[in-house]
């Protein structure tokens, strides 16, 4: 069984990349989480995008101990309660205000509240908070911005997730300050519709293989 995170630190050490993934239908839930966890990524972000994800991450939970499912594209604290209700063991948003950053610590549970500009960043650090999600990373400035925060915000670590491919994965995860990365690409609408688990695998062995 994987060690439950207590951190936010310990969500950006789960793995070099955490599958983001959207689940439309809550039977594939199980099956899926356990073709990630088999190719070496534990930590799943369910995002709460679709009525499914709540159910998704209920039974990830329960039924696959090795997986450390956490709910992303928290936006009010509403959801976040309903995450933390339904077995969440970390909590993930886009952007953040202080009502949500106020929310999501209420739960008890590590989380990453989303940023995109150095400001934001500075708001989170006033507050604790020093692990966030970078988004959305290639279209507000990539692993150049993320290089230059390390001068003056070299105790923040970030979870760069929007627009990384397979390619461009390993020039974040050579950067000191990014603990793992966000990627879409590990379940693919196809193969998760046809069931081909093994397949799903291999791409998480291939993502759990990239740090640089």
């Amino acid at each position: 069984m994987t060690t439950i995170p207590r951190s936010g630190a310990d969500v950006l050490d789960l793995a070099p990349v955490m599958p983001v993934v959207v689940v439309s239908d809550a039977e594939v839930a199980v099956p899926l989480a356990r073709a990630l966890v088999a190719g070496g990524l534990p930590g799943i972000e369910v995002t709460l995008r679709t009525p499914a994800a709540l159910e998704a991450i209920e039974r990830i939970a329960a039924e696959v101990p090795e997986a450390v499912v956490g709910a992303g594209t928290v936006v009010g604290a509403e959801q976040a309660a309903a995450a933390a209700g339904a077995g969440a063991r970390f909590l993930v948003s886009p952007g953040c205000t202080p009502d949500l950053a106020a929310a999501m610590a209420d739960t008890g549970l590590p989380f990453l509240p989303g940023v995109s500009t150095v400001s934001e960043a500075m708001a989170l650090l006033e507050r604790g908070v020093s692990e966030l999600k970078f988004f959305p990373a290639e279209a507000a400035g990539g692993a150049p911005f993320l290089k230059s925060l390390g001068g003056p915000l070299p105790q923040v670590r970030f979870c760069p997730t929007g627009g990384i491919t397979p390619a461009s994965a390993s020039i974040y995860l050579a950067l000191p300050n990014v603990g793992c990365v966000g990627g879409s690409w590990l379940t693919p609408a196809d193969l998760v519709a046809a069931g081909k688990w093994d397949e799903i695998t291999a791409l998480a062995r291939e993502a759990a293989a990239l740090r640089g």
